[in-house]
């Protein structure tokens, strides 16, 4: 019988490998690139950021010493018009003062007659400089008086129970002062409220109203409650010539780029909207 097998062509070479069908290559998704615009915007935005910030810390600040002083200037800042009664406030942050040198103070033009320190913050949070600064305001002739700034987020019970274990005030001091500047992201409601309890709980101990400082639009926003008109108040307001808030007061924080001899950091000035007596009608009897 015939071979009916077909002859292999001997150039052909026989394959040993197994036909395999061809695999699609994975490919990554392409990359989302955020549109230009969007680089653009938030480049302008980090420049305006920068900007703003170096403004506000440090130009700002100087700015009210290089403008004209059309007043009297001193202190190495413009003096506001019309106020004979000059005072300081001072905390940790000022250092060491030398108490010898800042008490020549009070016999230039513009006598420095009282300073505030801070003595407390929250509940446990003592000025490391307090003691100390305390005694040697009295030993040098100044009108002293103490402050405690206000956290909301501390029970208000026991923030004015630290100020009170702290502070001793005697005849002469002038009344101590809530410094509130922060709402601690309380409701309003419930920040007056805790402020009302450190408040009369701080006139019962010491048998004087509290002097109450803080600035003007927060004064504005947060304390138009009538309970707060009953006491002292200590305006901060500053690069500015005159107070534009139209309420009654009785200190203005001015500025806090002032340079006091004896002190060799940065200070607050303050003036009191009153006569020399009229302060000492305000201290501690």
């Amino acid at each position: 019988m015939a071979n009916l097998k077909p002859k292999r062509n001997p150039r052909r070479p026989v394959s040993t490998r197994r036909r395999t069908t061809t695999r699609k290559k994975r490919c990554n998704p392409p990359v989302q690139h955020k549109p230009r615009w969007v680089i653009g915007l938030l480049a302008v935005f980090a420049v305006l950021l920068i900007t703003g910030s170096f403004y506000y810390y440090f130009v700002r600040p100087y700015s009210y010493r290089w403008k004209p002083c059309y007043g009297h200037q001193a202190y190495e800042v413009c003096i506001p018009y019309g106020f004979a009664i000059h005072g300081i406030d001072i905390s940790h942050y000022q250092g060491a003062v030398n108490w010898s040198v800042l008490a020549l103070n009070q016999q230039n033009r513009y006598p420095l007659r009282f300073v505030f320190m801070k003595a407390t913050e929250g509940g446990d949070l003592a000025d490391s400089t307090f003691q100390n600064n305390f005694a040697a305001a009295r030993e040098h002739g100044f009108i002293r008086g103490a402050y405690h700034f206000y956290n909301p987020r501390t029970d208000a019970v026991n923030q004015a129970d630290f100020f009170t274990n702290t502070v001793k005030l005697e005849k002469g001091d002038l009344p101590p002062v809530l410094n509130i500047e922060i709402t601690g992201k309380k409701e309003k409601n419930e920040l007056v409220n805790s402020l009302k309890i450190w408040l009369q709980r701080i006139e019962s101990y010491y048998k004087v109203k509290p002097i109450l400082y803080t600035s003007y639009k927060f004064r504005q926003r947060f304390l138009d409650d009538p309970f707060f008109d009953n006491y002292p108040y200590w305006i901060a307001h500053y690069y500015v010539d005159s107070v534009r808030y139209e309420g009654e007061w009785h200190f203005w924080q001015h500025t806090d780029v002032g340079r006091v001899p004896g002190i060799k950091e940065e200070v607050d000035l303050n003036v009191f909207n009153g006569t020399l007596e009229e302060l000492y009608g305000l201290t501690i009897q």
